[in-house]
């Protein structure tokens, strides 16, 4: 695969020219990236998706992280590339703020595909625009690299919702402020749903399709799991 050798990626992780350092600083770059983003898409359409990248972050306990990228085949789910990249962030963990710690060290894992440097898309382990101003990491990221992107979480935020219907593929809207800012969807009978917001570039109903088509079996996307297993595994094999 192609992978990157993490011993040419060493070291404090560097943003972009201008990168912010201080809180009011992120604040504000993510009012700008807000701004930017395009939240109507369309993007691809899920059948349109032809390959589809997952982006994850392990951390260690000395500060040091890991990053990893994973593009799987849409049909297959088969992996067509991957990369990591190993860093330190130098940004303070700031509620609200997160993407600051990770993206610079995504976006080196991302531009360190070899076999498939373009991604149809690109699903964050994470949000979009479920996130108090709008622009959690799958806004950055969308944004910042052009590639139609939107977040997959876990756990809910700072949204209200209700439960969806416990049939796979049921779902329900996030909320905030009386706005709606992605869905609470099932991917398998029964199991907790997940929460999809749109980052950049891609509609939110595309986004949920194509979540449904990459969990086959599973709560979480293909995506989210193969880079959260190829970036554990880096960092396993680095802290012993």
């Amino acid at each position: 695969m192609g992978t990157v050798g993490a011993e040419e990626h060493r070291g404090v992780t560097a943003g972009p020219e201008g990168w912010p350092t201080t809180e009011a600083e992120a604040v504000a770059a993510q009012e700008r990236l807000r701004e930017a983003a395009d939240l109507v898409g369309p993007g691809p359409g899920p059948d349109e998706v032809r390959t589809v990248a997952g982006v994850d972050v392990a951390y260690a306990d000395d500060g040091s992280l890991v990053a990893a990228a994973v593009v799987l085949d849409a049909a297959s789910l088969a992996v067509l590339d991957e990369s990591v990249h190993v860093g330190h962030t130098s940004f303070p963990y700031v509620p609200g703020l997160l993407a600051f710690r990770e993206l610079p060290s995504v976006a080196a894992a991302l531009r360190g595909l070899s076999r498939c440097p373009e991604p149809d898309v690109v699903v964050c382990d994470g949000y979009g625009i479920a996130h108090p101003r709008r622009a959690g990491l799958a806004v950055h990221l969308g944004v910042l690299t052009g590639l139609p992107c939107f977040g997959v979480a876990k756990t809910p935020f700072v949204f209200d919702h209700e439960a969806p219907a416990r049939e796979r593929g049921a779902w329900s809207p996030l909320t905030m402020d009386g706005e709606r800012v992605g869905r609470a969807l099932r991917t398998q009978d029964g199991v907790k749903p997940v929460f999809v917001s749109v980052g950049s570039g891609i509609s939110l109903d595309n986004a949920c399709a194509l979540v449904l088509r990459l969990a086959p079996a599973y709560r979480q996307p293909e995506t989210t799991r193969r880079a959260d297993r190829l970036a554990r595994r880096e960092l396993a094999a680095r802290t012993g």
